[in-house]
């Protein structure tokens, strides 16, 4: 990629993959079940969505609604169903009862990536303290980005946050890139630009007419040219 900003947008099919990379995107995230918040594809859509487009994949490591990994042995035998497939880009992120990262289960799904990069998602906007979250994840091979809307409320909410820590990005634990997302707006970008922020994600914004209709090509390009501007 270039020193532009990255724009992820989710993906549900290779309609949407192909509608989003002629839109501009530079990444995406693929998902299916969105009433479910995003669970991890097949791997025949996964196949489907590597042959139309060119552009990297995360594949979400998920299997059930929430934020508990839940049975961590069907997780790994995903991860490793997807790296079989060839990805080599993935999502996940898991608390405990308590709200705190879940180590074990998020440690035993990194060991089968090989190393590969990931993003650990929205999981840190419900924990007890992101800060803990972000220092307990910090050794972790591949992680290099935290998917956040600075708050589980959206970004409305979570904007202090996040520009609190981007400005911590050389302390440990803050290296990792922020990729902001969970109800982000055009009008949030300049803030967040002048912030140094440089990663943004969007889901609904690429679909004006709702999650039953594909990746709005123009959509896209709209959020693009705002990033470019």
């Amino acid at each position: 990629m270039s020193n532009r900003a990255v724009l992820e947008v989710i993906a549900l099919d290779a309609e949407d993959a192909v509608a989003a990379q002629a839109g501009g995107a530079d990444r995406l995230e693929l998902v299916t079940d969105m009433a479910a918040d995003g669970l991890t594809p097949s791997r025949e859509t996964f196949a489907a969505i590597r042959s139309a487009v060119d552009i990297p994949l995360r594949v979400m490591l998920r299997v059930a609604d929430g934020f508990a990994a839940g049975d961590v042995d069907v997780l790994i035998g995903k991860a490793r169903e997807m790296r079989a497939a060839g990805a080599d880009e993935f999502v996940l992120g898991f608390l405990d009862e308590d709200g705190h990262a879940d180590l074990v289960a998020v440690e035993r799904i990194v060991a089968e990536l090989d190393g590969c990069r990931w993003t650990f998602h929205r999981a840190i906007d419900r924990a007890a303290d992101r800060d803990a979250v972000r220092k307990q994840l910090a050794d972790l091979p591949g992680l290099d980005t935290f998917l956040t809307a600075g708050s589980a409320d959206g970004v409305d909410a979570g904007i202090p946050t996040l520009l609190e820590e981007a400005a911590r990005t050389q302390e440990p634990g803050y290296e990792a890139q922020i990729l902001v997302g969970g109800g982000l707006q055009l009008h949030h970008l300049p803030q967040l630009r002048a912030a140094g922020i440089d990663a943004f994600h969007i889901g609904g914004a690429a679909r004006p007419s709702g999650w039953s209709a594909p990746v709005d090509t123009a959509a896209v390009r709209e959020w693009r040219e705002a990033l470019d501007a």
